[in-house]
């Protein structure tokens, strides 16, 4: 049996969380964190991270870029592998996982979902295939109008994944309003769509002459990303210190 901390357990992906552990034999919630108190729950939940009294094998977290730094500290301090989700991560918070990491297991990843991480796989397949040939690459992510951050830091894990093959030699734009210019070649155009309940769509376009390949993948519930997150505490439990992502998890 895995015990994990819920690090913001009354958001909506710590209710659905919730929900699918407390159906799994092999894993259990023994403590939660939540600013917002407004919900019962069968486990103990704590204001912040760092009034949390109870020991756990891992830590999920679905929170806020806020609440990530004391998040990691307790990690470290109790030494706690944490399965950290949130995104939207300032460059300084995002050196400070990594030097965490040499202290704690940490899993990193800006998607849980099995098809994003498969779909990165098909990525640099294509582009290894395609870019060279001429091919413009643009991607274009959509998500609900309560979201935060833009892009999402699943669209910008793709581009990653895609530049790496490309040496990181390609240079990201996210708005073309501002210059008249033709487009370079190197670039990743990354555009973000906002609106209604859209969980997360993610499209990859191979823009090339006279034809166009696109890779998408649509999310229909946020029940893909707890499902994988659970799976990754599993799997991040007893761990030693470094820094692991989802394509650790499913091998």
């Amino acid at each position: 049996m895995v015990n994990v901390i819920m690090h913001g357990c009354n958001g909506h992906m710590g209710r659905v969380i919730t929900g699918l552990v407390a159906e799994d034999p092999d894993i259990q919630i023994v403590a939660g964190v939540d600013a917002y108190t407004g919900v019962e729950n069968e486990y103990p939940v704590f204001k912040s991270i760092k009034e949390c009294t109870v020991k756990a094998d891992a830590i999920i977290d679905f929170s806020v870029a806020a609440a990530v730094d004391d998040l990691l500290d307790y990690a470290v301090d109790t030494q706690t592998p944490v399965v950290l989700c949130t995104t939207g991560l300032s460059a300084e918070q995002l050196e400070k996982v990594k030097e965490t990491s040499k202290k704690v297991a940490v899993l990193k990843s800006a998607n849980m979902s099995l098809g994003i991480n498969t779909l990165m796989k098909l990525l640099q397949m294509a582009t290894e295939v395609l870019a060279d040939r001429g091919f413009d690459i643009e991607i274009v992510e959509k998500h609900h109008n309560l979201k935060l951050d833009a892009p999402s830091g699943t669209a910008l894990a793709l581009a990653d994944c895609i530049n790496q093959v490309l040496n990181n030699e390609y240079d990201y734009t996210y708005d073309r309003s501002t210059v008249r210019e033709k487009r370079k070649k190197k670039e990743i155009g990354i555009s973000a769509v906002r609106g209604g309940t859209i969980v997360g769509d993610h499209d990859v376009i191979y823009a090339g002459t006279d034809e166009v390949i696109e890779i998408k993948h649509r999310a229909y519930s946020k029940a893909v990303f707890a499902k994988g997150s659970i799976d990754a505490a599993k799997y991040l439990a007893g761990k030693s210190a470094g820094l692991y992502n989802m394509s650790d998890v499913i091998g």
